[in-house]
């Protein structure tokens, strides 16, 4: 992923307020590798249930606001994050929906899928399984799965983005 300034974050938002973007707590950047992401995606300290998640798109960066469910999944089961497709306990999931852009959103319409509930999908990608003869080389395989966790976040922001 290429950096990202506190500037660009910030006018990246596509289904948020102008008030709602000035109000966004910003993570701390200097500790962020760019290279070991697909996406920047980050939880409100003040408000648990807001989440947040930038990525780019061609040459600019696009992002969403989303809510996390106050429901939560059964205990003692697994769930799958439909993003990096990642099972894990439960509780490491969450349902989120993100208001749709425009109108649609401003009208109460909203997009929602599992992800991690940390939002760390770029990181649960690189947890590799351990080598064995009969699997394809470990860099095929993080490349593959990095590609694909960011065209599935780039399909759910695209849906995000949909105003009809």
């Amino acid at each position: 992923m290429q950096p990202l300034s506190p500037a660009e974050i910030r006018e990246s938002f596509v289904n948020a307020t102008q008030g709602e973007i000035e109000r966004i707590p910003l993570p701390g950047l200097h500790e962020v590798i760019w290279g070991d992401r697909e996406y920047l995606g980050w939880r409100d300290a003040q408000a648990h249930q807001r989440g947040y998640l930038v990525h780019w798109v061609s040459d600019r960066p696009v992002g969403i606001v989303l809510r996390s469910s106050d429901f939560a999944l059964r205990a003692g089961i697994s769930a799958m994050c439909s993003l990096c497709r990642i099972t894990q306990p439960s509780g490491q999931v969450s349902l989120f929906s993100a208001p749709r852009a425009g109108q649609a959103g401003r009208d109460g319409n909203t997009v929602g899928t599992y992800i991690c509930d940390d939002l760390a999908c770029s990181h649960m990608i690189r947890v590799l399984p351990p080598p064995h003869p009969m699997q394809i080389p470990r860099e095929e395989l993080l490349a593959q799965r990095s590609t694909s966790l960011l065209e599935r976040v780039q399909a759910f922001t695209a849906d995000v983005m949909k105003t009809a």
